[in-house]
């Protein structure tokens, strides 16, 4: 018979799949902790490669967490686009404001994640300039599938500031009047 090793065949990441499963722990981990409380090890290990090839992928922390934000705001855009879509573009606005309302709901990574990087945009340049491209992206794709007016506009982004805060403080779960008003939640259910 002959030895385990010759029968099982090892399949190997190539660079991409690994960088792709990097990116996506980097999500979660800096979702969880933020840009300054995450060490790059904890990243590297929720990733299953060593932090020396983190480092190969992305030479820096900074780097790293911005490729981290690009993939949340992916995530975003393509929710708005697909609830657009379905809408058409009279009830595209509110389409997607509910669309996003259900992505917080279930992907909480996208959340945070959203929350860490503007705190530590205060901080770090590069994640600074991303910030600001995801509000632009975010922004152009919005007013082109809606068609909506500059005050449509900042109501609809208002009202998304307004669902992270009451999402990050968990409002919905609360019997109590400040979160009854602050949360879009239908209280006739």
């Amino acid at each position: 018979m002959p030895p385990a090793s010759a029968t099982t065949k090892r399949t190997l990441s190539t660079a991409e799949e690994r960088r792709e499963a990097l990116v996506e722990a980097a999500v979660r981990v800096f979702a969880e902790r933020g840009f300054h409380a995450t060490p790059t090890l904890d990243v590297a290990k929720a990733a299953g490669i060593s932090q020396a090839y983190l480092f190969r992928l992305f030479p820096t922390k900074s780097e790293l967490f911005v490729a981290a934000v690009d993939r949340a705001k992916d995530r975003i855009l393509r929710t708005f686009d697909e609830a657009a879509a379905t809408a058409g573009e009279e009830g595209a606005l509110a389409a997607m404001g509910m669309a996003y309302e259900a992505l917080v709901e279930r992907d909480r990574d996208v959340l945070r994640l959203q929350l860490q990087s503007q705190v530590a945009a205060a901080s770090d340049p590069a994640i600074r300039d991303a910030a600001r491209r995801c509000f632009a992206d975010l922004h152009d794709l919005v007013a082109q599938r809606s068609g909506a007016s500059p005050e449509e506009l900042k109501g609809f982004f208002a009202a998304g500031m307004l669902i992270n805060a009451m999402a990050a403080v968990d409002a919905e779960g609360l019997d109590e009047p400040w979160a009854a008003t602050l949360t879009l939640r239908d209280h006739d259910c």
